[in-house]
């Protein structure tokens, strides 16, 4: 009776093994290419986002209006992103060099060294495809 189980269980775990690589192989399929085009906008929007929620949400907030978690300590608060009215080029330089080097708030770090050119780049396309000012 034992052998007979012990049979039984060793085809059960083979048959869920089959199982477990059919599935395997269906999300290498479904993998292999990818969801989003490189070049494309919605994935410039997409590594925005997350160079967003990476770098700026702790003082932008979730919601890109100003009320991060660090926002109560700065005065003068950080910009609503959502409301902005600001250019792709003005905010690139923005991000880049820091408020102070755009008379602005001497509390937005300049981000240059930090981020590469194409996650200024994608962080400014997701801020615009947010914005409520388009």
């Amino acid at each position: 009776m034992k052998k007979f189980a012990l049979a039984a269980g060793l085809l059960l775990a083979m048959q869920a093994q089959g199982q477990i690589s059919d599935a395997h192989a269906q999300v290498v399929q479904a993998t292999a290419t990818p969801l989003l085009a490189r070049d494309g906008p919605d994935a410039a929007h997409f590594r925005g986002s997350l160079v967003f929620f990476n770098y700026c949400v702790t003082c932008h907030g979730p919601n890109a209006d100003g009320s991060g978690r660090a926002a109560k300590l700065y005065n003068p608060k950080p910009a609503n992103l959502r409301e902005s009215d600001k250019n792709a080029a003005y905010m690139r330089l923005i991000i880049r060099s820091g408020g102070k080097a755009v008379a602005r708030s001497e509390y937005m770090p300049p981000w240059g060294e930090e981020l590469t050119d194409e996650q200024i780049g994608d962080v400014v396309a997701y801020l615009q495809s947010i914005s409520t000012k388009k």
